[in-house]
């Protein structure tokens, strides 16, 4: 099966690990010259991320490249702890969420897709309609929220729209900010903030701005971050102290995709729906495991892959947990957009409730198991003649 994949970012090059599993001839092109590039900020991946991780071999490497968050702690804008409860996992697993920066998790996820066979093409904007995706039996488009493929597939698709919220990322040099090893957000007047302490002692920080309108993010500096949490002591100290920041970024939401394969181009990822609340990049390895076993699975009849249903078998067994989750990150923003009278109440009810209820209310999100891949095969490349492993 000759596989094309539109995207070398995190779902793209997950695919391209997930797809050389099930002996795929795989070919990814990515816009980007360098696709995990020194752009972007850090991301954290939850018991469901590293279980996918390990389904495409990539854990360990990933592991390394990042470091262990045991806690995730949330705070008020005036430094009182509205809860304390294990990062991304349930109370009982052993396995530590892992933070790391998205260009540490691309390499991860380039390097493993190359090492099984992959061949990943840089600095090649590549649409579906391209003589390149032409002779593929299947084409992943894996090009994010701002989706080529997604009008083809699916004419009637919503464009993506402001969220409320856009995002600023940084570094500061600010060692009394937290302990390692624990997440902390605190919602603020203008928004949330989110900070953790790195091994070497540097302070990785995101904050989550609201604002009726797209701001000029050219214009968005330290400054005006500092600006808008002004009331909190532990956010002002730690923008105070930033010797690095990333580009802002705005946030968007997509309207359901309701056609989400035409039988031969699939979307994953942001592609097919942009999530965020700290999931996007584990529901995009989620995406990238379960396509393949289900590819995989219809492979064994006589004959040979049914592209078509196994697609259609993706997408149903995707569904009902994509749409939860929508849902819960459609709630994550209104409680960092949150008026004064649901501050307040948000404030005064997460002591008593928050840690009570959090690992049911999370238990099916962190617990989900995209199952088991076949080790790489190897594959001759009918282009080539080659053998790869």
């Amino acid at each position: 099966m000759r596989v094309v994949i539109i995207g070398g970012g995190v779902a793209g090059s997950a695919a391209a690990a997930a797809m050389r599993r099930i002996g795929a001839d795989v070919t990814v092109y990515e816009a980007y010259r360098d696709p995990a590039g020194p752009y972007g900020s850090f991301v954290s991946l939850a018991g469901n991320g590293l279980r996918a991780l390990d389904s495409l071999g990539a854990l360990a490497a990933v592991q390394a490249a990042g470091f262990p968050v045991d806690r995730q702690l949330m705070w008020s804008g005036s430094g009182r702890l509205l809860g304390d409860v294990p990062r991304g996992r349930r109370a009982g697993d052993p396995r530590r969420s892992v933070t790391l920066m998205r260009s540490d998790l691309v390499a991860a996820l380039r390097a493993e897709a190359t090492r099984s066979g992959a061949l990943i093409v840089t600095g090649e904007r590549v649409l579906v309609d391209d003589s390149r995706c032409a002779e593929a039996d299947l084409v992943i488009a894996a090009d994010g929220i701002r989706s080529s493929a997604r009008r083809l597939v699916d004419p009637e698709a919503a464009e993506p729209a402001f969220a409320g919220l856009y995002t600023v990322s940084g570094i500061a040099d600010h060692p009394a900010a937290s302990q390692t090893g624990s997440f902390n957000m605190i919602f603020g007047r203008r928004g949330s903030f989110i900070h953790l302490t790195a091994p070497d002692g540097a302070v990785w920080w995101s904050a989550q701005i609201a604002a009726e309108v797209p701001p000029d993010l050219a214009a968005v500096t330290p400054a005006t971050v500092a600006a808008c949490f002004s009331t909190e002591p532990t956010a002002a100290g730690i923008v105070a102290a930033t010797s690095r920041i990333d580009g802002a970024t705005v946030n968007e939401v997509l309207a359901p995709v309701r056609r989400q394969h035409d039988g031969r181009v699939v979307l994953i990822g942001d592609a097919a729906h942009p999530v965020g609340a700290g999931q996007g990049a584990s529901m995009a390895l989620e995406d990238a495991v379960v396509l393949a076993r289900e590819l995989g699975a219809t492979g064994h009849s006589p004959g040979g892959v049914d592209v078509e249903a196994a697609l259609a078998s993706f997408i149903g067994l995707r569904a009902a947990r994509l749409g939860k989750m929508t849902k819960s990150a459609s709630r994550n923003r209104d409680a960092k957009t949150a008026g004064p009278v649901a501050a307040r109440i948000r404030d005064l009810v997460m002591p008593v409730m928050f840690n009570r209820m959090y690992e049911r209310a999370t238990g099916w999100l962190y617990d989900f198991d995209p199952g088991s891949l076949p080790t790489p095969v190897r594959v001759v490349d009918n282009r080539s003649g080659a053998e790869t492993p």
